[in-house]
This record gives structure tokens, sequence and C-alpha cells, in this order.
């Protein structure tokens, strides 16, 4: 079992910043790959972004490239997802999650967090 716990949430306005963070516990960390979903109220939980165990490998979601980076910190059990030039269509829940591989689907991850909540006033 995998243990994710997110944080750093919270209310900004459009064209702020914010910096999610991902701990892990539990099964070693750097095992998996690590994503990050959103989900809205009302809409199905999306994928945003997405990193192999490694770091080699990023994925994102058209709408945030150039606007979100995903990162982790093996050594800290912990991952994170600095999102910039924030837009009131990124308003929604944010959940990390782990999993085997790389993939922009829900059901490709074994172990999701609880989620934290991001608004992006305009």
């Amino acid at each position: 079992q995998v243990q994710l716990v997110e944080s750093g949430g919270g209310l900004v306005q459009a064209g702020g910043s914010l910096r999610l963070s991902c701990a892990a516990s539990g099964r070693t960390f750097s095992n998996y790959a690590m994503g990050w979903f959103r989900q809205a109220p009302g809409k199905e939980r999306e994928f945003v972004a997405a990193m192999s165990w490694s770091g080699i490998n990023t994925a994102y979601k058209d709408s945030v490239k150039g606007r979100f980076t995903i990162s982790r910190d093996n050594a800290k059990n912990t991952g994170y997802l600095q999102m910039n030039s924030l837009k009131a269509e990124d308003t929604a829940v944010y959940y990390c999650a782990a999993g085997l591989k790389v993939v922009g689907s829900v059901g490709g991850y074994d172990y999701w967090g609880q989620g934290t909540q991001v608004t992006v006033s305009s």
C-alpha cells in the first residue's frame, strides 16, 4: 500500500501561483510513477500531469503545458505540482496518484490521495 497526502491548495487570484505537494508513505514511493489529476464540480476527474519513477518521462494535459510543472524528490518521498499563471478554469480538487506507468487515465493508478482544493478567482 502507498498512502498519499496532498497539501498546498488554496485560494489564489488569476495569474497567481500555487505549489501542491504529495507526501507518500508505505511502500517505496520511488518504485511508482506519479500522476496529478483534478476534478471540478459536476465534471469527471481529468488527467493533469504525470512523471515516471525516475523523473525522466513526463506528460501533461495540453491546457497546462508551459504553466504547470511536475517534479518529485524520491529521497523525501514527495511529489510536487508547480502551477503558474493560474486561470479560473483551473479551479478543482487536485489529486495525486501512484501507479506503475506514466498514463493519462484514472484507471492506470492504484493509489490516490484525498485531494486538495484549488480555487482561482477571476
